[in-house]
């Protein structure tokens, strides 16, 4: 019996009970597509995290103030940054001075740019007779838009001779001019920030959202012009420092600490600021979203052998309910090579069938969004959930087909 023969073979005895055909594979389908979907969802959670962070930079440091510990040190809403190791008797605000001192090129060689930030809260613009409150109103360098990846997509960025002469410019966000302006261009109109005005000279590159934040909700004008008409001439929120490359980072991060910590009076672990590096963040990100997406799709990987499981069961019974017609076969000159191969196969096409049909579901599955994020497709997973559920098929399947080709023909045709 050669092997069109027995998948013909195959092919009739699973046709012979279709609804039990049917329910099998749908048990490997689940499986297939769970891995895959599962997977799909895990890569998808770890872009969207990692375009999230590299929106800011990948050689980019973000200092911000840190008030914990006691000594009559104040809390501010950042919260602590490092271990409590002993008091301090004076918490310090970041200053315009301490951003001055990061640039000294001898102490900080491996800092590319400095740029001090504040950031005015609750700031309504208008124009005309529409307005919009502006989530983050940000007043600084030219250097920040560089450093945290902002690009410029309509007209032109502010200039240091803008924040020397404290001119009162503003580069928009998308989401700003849609609610401002709607299709009117915004270049060289001018808006009203809390009663005071700026001139758009720049809209930037639509960001899009991260997370809960609509990163496109932004202004961003020289640092003289908001602290004089906005935030006042107090701390500032954050010092963005970019490093030379991604490769000096914890050099710069080192470095900044150094001049910090001398600046601030810091003698133990517990500084009145935090640095976050964005490279190091984005490295245990990375690790953290790899894990879980392993773990995904170990998960869905069970349902893969409850499917297997499901064939064992489906295969005896067929075995079984076929005994006498495997006995009269087996008489008649079938050699055991063709009932092994015929129930083998029969198990490997519920298997391929329901591989085949869980791959498609999946990847209709990854063309919507879930839980609000982007599944992608992990060719890999793909290529080994379809392995798996046929080697799921030849394993699971062996065992009553082997018990079908070991039956004696006088056995089976007795078989009531």
């Amino acid at each position: 019996m050669n092997q069109i023969e027995i998948l013909r073979f195959a092919l009739r005895g699973l046709l012979a009970n279709k609804m039990r055909s049917a329910l099998t594979t749908l048990g490997i389908l689940i499986g297939v597509a769970a891995v895959i979907m599962l997977v799909a969802v895990g890569e998808g959670s770890s872009q969207s995290i990692q375009q999230n962070i590299q929106r800011l930079g990948a050689n980019t440091l973000t200092i911000s103030p840190s008030f914990s510990g006691g000594g009559g040190a104040m809390r501010g809403p950042g919260g602590g940054g490092g271990a409590n190791t002993g008091p301090r008797t004076q918490a310090r605000q970041l200053s315009l001075a301490d951003a001055k001192a990061l640039t000294d090129k001898t102490l900080a060689p491996s800092v590319k740019s400095v740029s001090p930030v504040v950031n005015a809260s609750s700031s309504t613009a208008t124009y005309g007779a529409a307005s919009h409150s502006v989530a983050q109103f940000v007043g600084t360098y030219p250097s920040y838009f560089e450093a945290v990846n902002k690009p410029v997509a309509k007209g032109t960025y502010f200039f240091n001779d803008d924040v020397l002469a404290a001119r009162k410019v503003v580069v928009l966000g998308q989401t700003v001019v849609e609610e401002l302006f709607g299709a009117v261009d915004p270049i060289g109109k001018q808006i009203s920030v809390s009663g005071v005005p700026f001139t758009v000279v720049g809209v930037l590159k639509e960001a899009g959202s991260t997370g809960m934040q609509d990163a496109d909700d932004i202004a961003i004008a020289p640092l003289p012009a908001v602290q004089q008409s906005l935030s006042g001439f107090g701390s500032l929120g954050q010092i963005v420092v970019q490093a030379t490359g991604a490769g000096t980072t914890t050099s710069a991060q080192a470095e900044v600490t150094a001049i910090l910590n001398q600046r601030h009076g810091i003698t133990n672990d517990n500084p009145d600021y935090r640095v976050l590096n964005q490279a190091t963040l984005q490295e245990t990100v990375s690790e953290a979203t790899g894990t879980f997406t392993v773990l995904l799709g170990a998960v869905a990987a069970i349902s893969l052998l409850v499917g297997g499981i499901g064939i064992t069961n489906i295969m005896l019974v067929t075995v079984t309910e076929r005994t006498r017609e495997i006995g009269i076969r087996k008489a008649i000159g079938a050699p055991r090579s063709a009932i092994l191969g015929q129930f083998l196969m029969e198990a490997t096409l519920l298997s391929l069938v329901g591989g085949l049909s869980g791959v498609l579901v999946a990847f209709v599955g990854t063309r919507f969004t879930i839980a609000g994020i982007e599944p992608v497709l992990v060719p890999s997973s793909v290529v080994l959930a379809l392995g798996v559920s046929l080697g799921i098929g030849l394993f699971f399947g062996s065992y009553p087909a082997n018990r079908a080709a070991k039956l004696r023909p006088i056995q089976a045709l007795r078989h009531e």
